[in-house]
């Protein structure tokens, strides 16, 4: 049986993920009296549409080891359409099918995510340091939890989509995983779920026998190694995360059966 206080669960964007499970989950623990924060990527299928719109997407690696989609002003715009618009309102359409009274937004509403602009980028490309200017992203540094609260307290369940708003008023692309982890932390969240298209952290990906279940606190940064890809990006979250407070956190399976209940039950890479 699940027991706990407030859950932040975000559901990646990558393909092979089906929500239908996901949102079985959501219900169940809604039905629980489980306060829950619904976060959301869409990375696939903003590259679909990307594509089919003359755009394709553009992937960098940061001097520090980070992959990341490059975000011109253009690319913004779609990834606003797409992830605020498509992904964020058949999610909704979901979870409402279920019972769950959820409601969409976007972190760029209401000053819901407050993120500094990254208007260049530092990237290492065919082994040379170059500059990407033109960059519409950002690293969130406050939530609005006023607005959240408020929302929960009306017995909503919130549905986020990785977008915020800068101090300047511009609307930018943040990171799915480290929004989720800024929100938990703000929130004070006893569980933090970040599901993705691989059981957790592999020692050897991508053999998912060598799945890691267990990784203590203070040696987050010892198992950065083992990060590969979105990864990185995850356990960066987890981290960010602990350090602001959220007592646990499970990188898990979002392709599994039951991933949400799964997640809470410790299937998974589980960070204390």
């Amino acid at each position: 049986m699940v027991e706990g206080g407030l859950i932040v669960v975000k559901i990646g964007g990558a393909q092979g993920i089906d929500p239908g499970p996901f949102c079985e989950d959501v219900a169940a623990l809604v039905a629980q009296g489980r306060p829950i924060v619904v976060v959301h990527g869409g990375s696939h299928e903003t590259n679909v549409i990307s594509e089919r719109l003359g755009k394709p997407p553009r992937y960098v690696t940061s001097t520090s080891g980070h992959q990341s989609r490059y975000t011109d002003r253009e690319t913004l715009e779609i990834f606003a359409m797409v992830v605020g618009g498509r992904v964020n309102k058949l999610l909704v359409e979901q979870l409402q099918r279920r019972g769950v009274n959820a409601l969409g937004l976007s972190g760029a509403d209401g000053r819901l995510l407050e993120a500094k602009r990254k208007s260049t980028l530092k990237i290492v490309e065919d082994g040379k340091v170059k500059i990407l200017r033109d960059e519409w992203s950002g690293v969130v540094e406050r939530v609005n939890v006023s607005l959240l609260r408020g929302v929960l307290a009306g017995g909503y369940v919130p549905v986020v989509a990785p977008l915020a708003i800068s101090t300047e008023g511009e609307m930018v692309n943040v990171d799915g995983d480290r929004a989720a982890a800024a929100i938990a932390a703000a929130l004070g969240a006893d569980t933090l779920v970040l599901l993705t298209n691989v059981p957790g952290l592999l020692r050897a990906f991508p053999d998912e026998t060598t799945l890691v279940s267990y990784i203590p606190r203070d040696e987050i940064e010892a198992h950065m190694v083992f990060a590969q890809g979105r990864m990185k990006r995850k356990l960066l979250g987890a981290q960010e995360a602990i350090l602001g407070g959220v007592r646990r956190v499970v990188l898990a399976d979002g392709r599994a059966e039951r991933p949400v209940l799964r997640a809470l039950e410790g299937k998974g890479t589980v960070v204390e």
